[in-house]
C-alpha cells in the first residue's frame, strides 16, 4: 500500500527495450540490404537491358533519390500517424519493391521499382533512429541507438553474401538460376522475407511514448514508459509533456529561428552530408565493379566485398562497446583521422599505378595488398565512428519539439549527398581513381574540424535535456 501522493516507483525491462530497438532496427537491415543488393547485378543489369553507363548508374541511384523524398516525407508522417504507422508502411514498400525490381521488363521500369523501394529506405532511416532513441533509457541509448547502423551492415553484408553465393550457385549474375529465371532477378526476390518479418514485427511494438504525450494519449504513454524507463512514469510524463507541443503538428517552420535555419540543424545537416562524402558507399555500390577493373576475377572481387563488410559488421560492434563510455566527440575524431590516412593511402595508389590497355590502374607488387588493407581499414575507421555515431547523434540531438522535422531534413540532405557521390563515381573514375579518392581525402580532413569545432557531446543526457 502507498502513501498518499507518493510517486509509484516502476523497473525497466532491459529486455524489453532490447526488443523493441531490433524490431525498429529490421528497418535498418532493410535499408542496408535494399542499398547493397544491387553490388552484384550491375554489370548483368547493362547487359539484360542494353543500357549504356549513364542509364546503369541512374539504375543504381533511382533508390537514393526515391531515399532522399522518403526521408523527407517520413518525419512529417511519424509525427502525425505515429511511428509504428510509419514502419508498416516501409516494410509494404520494401516488399513492393523487391518483387517489383525482380520482374521489371525494362530499364525504366527498373528504376520505378528502385524509386519506391528508395522511398522505404529513406523512410526507415528516419523513423528507426527516431524511435530506438524516444524508447531508450539514457544510460543505453547510444548502445541502442548504434543498433541501427548494426542493422544496416548487416543488411549490406546479407545482401552481399546472397549475391555472392546466387552468383556463384548460378555461375554469373547473368547466368540462369532456379526455374530458369536469371540469376541477378533472384538477388532482388531475397529481400521478401525481411519485408514480411519487418511489417509483422512493427504491427507487434508499442507506439513512442513520446509521440502518444504529444497525441494526449498519457495513459498509454505510461504504460510503455514503466516497462522502458521506470521510475517516477508521471513525473517522466510531465518531463515530456513540457518539451512538446500539443496544440499543434511538428511543422518544418519549427526548424528555423530569427537569424535562418537553427544551428543544431546546421549540424545536424552537416553531419550527414560528410558521413557521404567521404565515399563510404563507393566501396558497397561499386566495390566488385572497382575490384575487377583493377584485376580481380568477378568472384574474387564479390568474395572481398563480402569481407569488407563483414569488417563493417565487426568495427559497428566496437563502437557498440564504446559509445556510451567514450562518448560520440573522441569516436568521430578518430574516425576522421583514420579515413584522411587511409583514403589518402587509396588515393597514392591508384594515382601512382601503371595504366593498364582499358586504362585502369593495374595494382602490381605489393601495391593490391596495400589497396585492399587501405579500403578494409578504411572501412574500420568508418565503422566504429561515422557510421554508427551520426545515427545516433541525430536520434538524439534535436530537442522533443523539432525531432521529427530536423531528421528528416537530415536524413534528406544525407541520400541527396549520397546520390551525389554515387552518380559522380564512375565519371571520376574514368578521369582517374587517384582523383576520385583524393577528393575523399579531402572531405575525411574536413570532416575532423567539423567535430572539433561544432560537435558537442551528447553522451549521458535525457531527450528532454536537448536544447
Amino acid at each position: 500500500m502507498t502513501i498518499h501522493n507518493q510517486p509509484v516507483i516502476h523497473k525497466a525491462s532491459t529486455s524489453y527495450v532490447l526488443m523493441l530497438a531490433v524490431v525498429a532496427a529490421i528497418g535498418g537491415f532493410l535499408f542496408g540490404f535494399d542499398t547493397a543488393v544491387i553490388n552484384g547485378a550491375v554489370a548483368a543489369l547493362g547487359k539484360a537491358y542494353q543500357a549504356n553507363s549513364v542509364l546503369v548508374g541512374l539504375a543504381v541511384s533511382s533508390a537514393l533519390l526515391g531515399s532522399a523524398v522518403g526521408a523527407f516525407f517520413a518525419g512529417q508522417l511519424a509525427d502525425r500517424y505515429g511511428r509504428v504507422k510509419t514502419m508498416v508502411v516501409a516494410a509494404g514498400l520494401f516488399f513492393i519493391s523487391a518483387v517489383g525490381s525482380g520482374i521489371a521488363f525494362n530499364i525504366w521500369d527498373f528504376m520505378f521499382w528502385r524509386l519506391v523501394g528508395g522511398l522505404a529506405v529513406g523512410a526507415a532511416s528516419v523513423i528507426a533512429p527516431a524511435y530506438i532513441a524516444e524508447v531508450s533509457p539514457a544510460h543505453l541509448r547510444g548502445r541502442l541507438g548504434s543498433l541501427q547502423q548494426l542493422a544496416i551492415v548487416t543488411g549490406i553484408f546479407v545482401a552481399l553474401l546472397c549475391d555472392y553465393f546466387i552468383a556463384v550457385g548460378a555461375g554469373s549474375a547473368e547466368a540462369n538460376f532456379w526455374f530458369g529465371v536469371p540469376a541477378w532477378r533472384w538477388m532482388f526476390w531475397t529481400e521478401i522475407p525481411p519485408a514480411i518479418a519487418y511489417g509483422v514485427g512493427a504491427l507487434m511494438i508499442p507506439e513512442s511514448p513520446r509521440y502518444l504525450v504529444a497525441q494526449g494519449r498519457e495513459a498509454e504513454a505510461a504504460s510503455v514508459l514503466a516497462k522502458v524507463v521506470g521510475g517516477d512514469v508521471q513525473a517522466k510524463i510531465a518531463e515530456i509533456r513540457q518539451t512538446v507541443i500539443r496544440d499543434r503538428k511538428p511543422e518544418l517552420s519549427d526548424l528555423f529561428g530569427r537569424h535562418g535555419l537553427l544551428q543544431i540543424v546546421w549540424v545536424g545537416l552537416g553531419l550527414s552530408v560528410l558521413q557521404q562524402l567521404v565515399g563510404i558507399n563507393v566501396i558497397f555500390y561499386y566495390s566488385s565493379v572497382l575490384w575487377q577493373a583493377v584485376g580481380f576475377s568477378e568472384q574474387n572481387s564479390l568474395w572481398i566485398t563480402v569481407i569488407t563488410s563483414v569488417t563493417n559488421i565487426v568495427t559497428t560492434l566496437v563502437a557498440i562497446a564504446f559509445v556510451d563510455k567514450f562518448g560520440r566527440k573522441p569516436l568521430l575524431i578518430l574516425g576522421s583521422i583514420g579515413m584522411t590516412l587511409t583514403l589518402g593511402t587509396l588515393a597514392s595508389v591508384f594515382g601512382s599505378a601503371p595504366l593498364d590497355a582499358a586504362g585502369n590502374p593495374a595494382l602490381t607488387g605489393n601495391s593490391g595488398i596495400i589497396a585492399l588493407l587501405a579500403a578494409n581499414l578504411y572501412v574500420f575507421c568508418f565503422g566504429f565512428s561515422w557510421g554508427p555515431v551520426v545515427w545516433v547523434m541525430l536520434g538524439e540531438m534535436f530537442n522533443n519539439r523539432i525531432r521529427g522535422a530536423a531528421l528528416s531534413v537530415a536524413a534528406a540532405a544525407q541520400w541527396v549527398a549520397n546520390f551525389g557521390v554515387s552518380t559522380t563515381f564512375p565519371p571520376l573514375k574514368d578521369v582517374g581513381l587517384g582523383f576520385a579518392y583524393g577528393l575523399y581525402t579531402i572531405a575525411a580532413a574536413i570532416s575532423l574540424f567539423f567535430v572539433l569545432l561544432l560537435i558537442k557531446e551528447t553522451k549521458g543526457k535525457e531527450l528532454e535535456d536537448m536544447v
